[in-house]
């Protein structure tokens, strides 16, 4: 059976969700249709802040010096005059389902100019919300809860229809325009276009052994998010941008094969180089490769995104990566000082097994301990001396304390020196990808050639801009921003009955 609409978007999360009222408001008939049989995808997982700014010629001069060129000027220019109309905008969707929204002050990740114009625009409240009921197949942040209930509280009050368990299986073209898309139920037809939101590719090795320089990424949370989208944008002759980059960290392998996901360790707050450190934060582990030796800052500005990167590096003589897995070792005060592991997922499968499971648990079933450094080191076949001494002068540099090699800040450091001693391996760890389908100002999807392919829309993250340093909370900015852009766009389109625009 076939069915035709103004607008088709094609996944249900944060930028699915947008992209669909923007279309709606203008009057566009629409419907959305998601893989999987539930709404929220990785988007329910997040931490939930929108980056907000207050000045979008400050923001534009942040996101253009942390792109380093892999992004056109118009489009993140788009992204930072969007940004400012998030406070707003949040609020609005708040309001509209029963939530208060509020805006707190939050620079950017690194001092680049721009850095102090942001925000983040988040969902404070919902009365009488319970995350664990509403989403039972989520463990996530849950401010990112909240902020997902009232887009799809949005989505339901315009009575936008939704199709679960619906994935687009192919696009259809009429000449050089996209059309429609194929499902199990029937082809579904658009008359403005299609928008592409169906996230990225952490949920495929495949895809990942072919674009990253590093293997055995784990996925932090989601197995679904596998490249759907960037597949439908390829058959359609889409040009593609800085594949290589995803938004990620180190973490744990549990050691249960029913685990699927990198269990991700505790989000310590991140700071800015140049700041006063906060004398409450302390990290209480360090990390060392096969070798015993550090080879890392385990406490990077923004550890949530770039902490995976020093396991890129490989050692050829061995024909090996040369950090990991790596160990992560913490002695007793520290595994004391708080739980280690903070696992989150949006998975039927892992949730009925692991629902009741406590990061506690987590640390149990994960964390080995050992009554000396050389047990450790015989467990991980590491060489004990060498692992002995870089443990010494570890406790050295935090007692004196001197400057650490790899930069790791003063206020952070915690000695290893009180057995038992604990350890695991640690890996890199995905949370989402940044590279995928390239697009313009106006999330047209473009061609090898820089030209639109008509009729194709994409928002979120399928096809981030941010190509070479993310900024936190970016990928939702651009979730909304250009979920608003796409729909808007796509209705319009319909408008003029599918002709170009």
């Amino acid at each position: 059976m076939t069915q035709t609409y103004d607008v088709v978007v094609v996944g249900f999360g944060y930028a699915g969700g947008i992209a669909a009222l923007a279309a709606h408001d203008l009057g566009a008939r629409v419907v959305i249709v998601e893989k999987r049989a539930d709404p929220g995808g990785i988007s329910v997982c997040s931490a939930g802040g929108v980056r907000c700014t207050s000045d979008p010629a400050a923001a534009l001069a942040y996101l253009e010096a942390t792109n380093a060129g892999t992004t056109p000027r118009a489009v993140l220019r788009v992204l930072a005059d969007g940004m400012s109309e998030m406070p707003q905008f949040v609020a609005a969707l708040a309001t509209a389902a029963g939530a208060i929204a509020v805006v707190r002050s939050a620079p950017g990740n690194y001092p680049f100019p721009g850095s102090d114009a942001f925000g983040f625009a988040t969902v404070d409240d919902i009365a009488g919300f319970d995350s664990a009921a509403e989403f039972p197949s989520v463990r996530g942040s849950p401010a990112g809860a909240r902020l997902f209930k009232v887009v799809l509280e949005n989505v339901r009050r315009r009575g936008i229809e939704v199709r679960l368990a619906c994935p687009a299986e192919r696009l259809l073209r009429s000449g050089e325009r996209v059309v429609g898309v194929s499902t199990p139920s029937g082809d579904i037809m658009a008359r403005g276009g299609i928008v592409l939101c169906t996230g990225g590719f952490e949920g495929d090795a495949g895809l990942q052994r072919q674009f990253w320089p590093i293997q055995n990424v784990l996925s932090a949370a989601i197995r679904t998010n596998t490249g759907d989208g960037l597949r439908l944008a390829q058959s359609a002759g889409a040009s593609l941008w800085h594949m290589w980059h995803y938004h990620g960290s180190y973490g744990f392998r549990h050691p249960n094969p029913s685990y699927p996901f990198g269990v991700r360790l505790k989000r310590l707050p991140d700071w800015r180089p140049g700041d006063p450190w906060r004398d409450d934060v302390t990290m209480s582990w360090i990390l060392v490769n096969r070798s015993g030796r550090r080879f890392m800052n385990e406490y990077e500005p923004y550890m949530q995104d770039t902490g995976h990167r020093p396991f890129e590096q490989m050692d050829f003589a061995a024909a090996r990566q040369a950090n990991a897995p790596a160990i992560l070792i913490v002695d007793e005060p520290g595994r004391r000082r708080y739980p280690l592991s903070a696992p989150t997922w949006h998975d039927d499968e892992v949730a009925t097994h692991y629902r009741e499971a406590s990061a506690q648990d987590f640390d149990a079933a994960i964390l080995r301990r050992f009554d000396t450094v050389h047990d450790l080191a015989a467990a991980f076949d590491c060489p004990a001396d060498t692992l002995a001494a870089s443990i010494a002068d570890w406790n050295a540099r935090v007692e004196a304390p001197s400057p650490d090699p790899w930069g790791r800040p003063v206020g952070s450091r915690a000695a290893v020196r009180v057995p038992p001693f604990s350890a695991a391996e640690v890996w890199p760890i995905v949370s989402n990808t940044q590279g995928g389908p390239a697009h313009d100002e106006r999330q047209r999807v473009l061609d090898a050639y820089g030209d639109p392919i008509l009729g194709l829309y994409e928002a979120g993250e399928i096809g981030s801009v941010f190509g070479h340093i993310y900024v936190s909370g970016g990928n939702l900015a651009e979730c909304f921003v250009g979920g608003r852009v796409a729909g808007r766009e796509a209705a319009l389109a319909a408008k003029n009955e599918g002709r170009a625009t």
